[in-house]
């Protein structure tokens, strides 16, 4: 009995090891599988696919739209709510695999990480420089409640967090139109739509 227990504890411990995913090694992991995308012989279209299930994957895309609706999100009905991701989904996966994938095979190097609290890790990387471009520091905000499913919750790209930008500009839609929740709605069908 006792050389029963000795090997469940062992395999708790073995699993518990196996499956914990560091946010510095998630991140790398992530940054490795875009690169390759990037780096293929296959059309823009392709990698914007591989790019969307990459981010679907690995971001918490319904945690940024939470945040990037701000205090607005309390105005909303459930019916309104669902409406919202729904768009604010599209939107995200287009603008993040669009963006990207104008860079071929970029190198992100994983430099530090630093434990904020149990929920929150920042990881600190570089886009190596080329003949092209500088280098340019990218800060990682890891959400990291469950420490075997890490989740990207913004990059803040040269000190710029990309998460309050959005949610800046999208505070800034409903101040110009009465806060009426259907306008940016309206505007992220718009941009999907393009």
């Amino acid at each position: 009995m006792k050389k029963i227990l000795i090997i469940i504890l062992f395999f708790n411990l073995f699993n518990n090891y196996v499956f914990s995913t560091e946010p510095d090694v998630f991140v790398q992991t992530t940054v490795n599988r875009a690169s390759e995308a990037l780096s293929k012989n296959i059309s823009k279209e392709e990698k914007i696919n591989a790019l969307k299930i990459i981010a679907k994957e690995t971001v918490d895309i319904r945690g940024i739209g939470f945040y990037s609706l701000g205090s607005a999100r309390k105005n909303l009905n459930d019916k309104e709510k669902k409406i919202y991701f729904k768009l604010f989904e599209n939107y995200f996966l287009k603008s993040f695999s669009s963006r990207l994938s104008e860079y071929t095979n970029p190198k992100i190097e994983v430099k530090s990480k630093k434990i904020i609290n149990k929920n929150y890790t920042i990881v600190n990387s570089i886009l190596i420089s080329t003949p092209d471009r500088p280098e340019v520091k990218i800060d990682w905000r890891i959400y990291t409640k469950n420490p075997n499913e890490p989740l990207i919750r913004d990059l803040i790209i040269e000190g710029l967090s990309l998460a309050r930008t959005q949610k800046e500009e999208f505070a800034s839609i409903l101040n110009s139109n009465n806060s009426d929740i259907n306008v940016l709605f309206k505007t992220l069908e718009d941009f999907s739509k393009n």
